[in-house]
């Protein structure tokens, strides 16, 4: 099963970014469904983010593109890997560090992505 790598982006001097969280999806990879406390300003740098939202909506965001995450339990979704190299997101949540990044669904875990799997 591929894990999400999560750390605080750095800010190297060459490609200067706002403060925030990068996220690492393997290829294959999912986070299950799940919401957020606060919302989540997003940019993919690398890879191809495939989104399901809540209302069965599928959005698909590839490198250089943004998105928002609104906040709260009525925006579950899930973010999955489908392509062959990492995906890489830089968010910028407004939330203090140490604050759960996000709010998984009970009984819900990556497996719970089946069909949206390749």
């Amino acid at each position: 099963m591929a894990v999400l790598q999560m750390r605080t982006a750095p800010r190297p001097a060459a490609t200067p970014r706002p403060p925030g969280r990068e996220v690492v999806i393997p290829p294959g990879g999912c986070t299950g469904w799940h919401y957020h406390r606060v919302r989540l300003d997003a940019v993919v740098l690398a890879g191809t983010l495939t989104r399901v939202l809540y209302d069965g909506t599928v959005e698909v965001h590839p490198a250089g593109t943004a998105f928002v995450e609104p906040a709260g339990i009525h925006h579950i979704h899930l973010g999955h890997n489908l392509g062959t190299e990492p995906v890489v997101l830089h968010l910028t949540p407004a939330q203090p560090e140490g604050t759960p990044f996000s709010i998984p669904m009970p009984g819900a875990t990556p497996a719970s992505c089946g069909p949206h799997a390749h």
